[in-house]
């Protein structure tokens, strides 16, 4: 079965984390995937970790994508960054709006990830391929699921070349939004986030934060499981991986999974897949 998938990392804070983040890619590197991703802490809080972490990735032989926000940055603080990809031989960016840090007044010169494409289309030309953030279920902040549709449209129009969504677990909020964006324009590939289960009350808070809806019947029987981790991660298995099977089935482009640092559930759900690596 030849399906592409990425990974998505988040830079570790500590020389454990490091070990750890090593030991995880180095796993799913078999899987040779497509690309990996790497987080950019709200405000560029792990400015430097994150080019770090894509840096040690690159080495491996990964293509490294670091994540790029425009909120709480200047022009000339994300000129400097992306010039240092750029020397670095980077030439794959995951732009986003990204968010505030607690405490911070400053918006930035950029307010919108439209607005950050359009710079590094302007400073860069097509050196970067742009990965643009979808969100199937709508952005939290959103004022319409039509003003986030055309603030989605308006960021591919501005130079991006694929897209990655939020996580889900409605797989025809995927198809709509899919469906909802091809009607305004939008043509580049759109990969669905895909979120491993191993842990309810992470679960439910992540998807609080971030607007992702988690089926009440899902919801329920992980609930139910109390303690029980063996349990919970069995059925967050069946559920991802038959979610990912009507996904590639129905069309979509790829898998993107948000892995949290560790190997264990991506790769189980790969494996369910039937999935082997990428053909060379």
């Amino acid at each position: 079965m030849t399906i592409e998938i990425s990974f998505e990392f988040f830079p570790p804070k500590t020389p454990d984390g490091v070990e750890k983040l090593r030991a995880t890619r180095a796993q799913l590197a078999l899987l040779k995937p497509k690309f990996v991703s790497v987080t950019f802490g709200a405000g560029g809080s792990t400015q430097q970790g994150t080019l770090d972490t894509v840096l040690d990735m690159a080495k491996d032989g990964l293509e490294a994508a670091p994540h790029l926000s425009c909120i709480g940055s200047s022009k000339d603080n994300l000129r400097e960054i992306l010039e240092r990809y750029r020397a670095n031989g980077i030439r794959h960016i995951v732009a986003l709006r990204g968010d505030l840090p607690s405490g911070m007044g400053e918006v930035g010169e950029l307010r919108y990830a439209s607005e950050l494409v359009a710079f590094i289309r302007a400073e860069h030309g097509d050196w970067f391929h742009i990965e643009v953030a979808g969100y199937p279920e709508y952005h939290p902040q959103a004022r319409s699921p039509r003003h986030d549709l055309e603030n989605f449209a308006r960021k591919v129009k501005a130079g991006a070349n694929a897209a990655i969504t939020q996580y889900f677990y409605n797989a025809d909020a995927y198809f709509r939004f899919v469906d909802d964006a091809r009607k305004l324009g939008v043509d580049v590939p759109i990969a669905p986030g895909i979120m491993p289960i191993t842990n309810y009350s992470q679960l439910m808070r992540f998807s609080e934060m971030c607007g992702a809806e988690v089926p009440r019947w899902v919801a329920k029987r992980l609930e139910s499981f109390g303690d029980d981790k063996e349990a919970i991660r069995a059925f967050g298995l069946d559920v991802v991986t038959q979610l990912c099977e009507r996904l590639l089935k129905e069309g979509a482009p790829g898998l993107h999974f948000y892995t949290l640092n560790a190997a264990t559930a991506t790769k189980a759900v790969c494996e369910r897949l039937g999935y082997a690596g990428r053909l060379a």
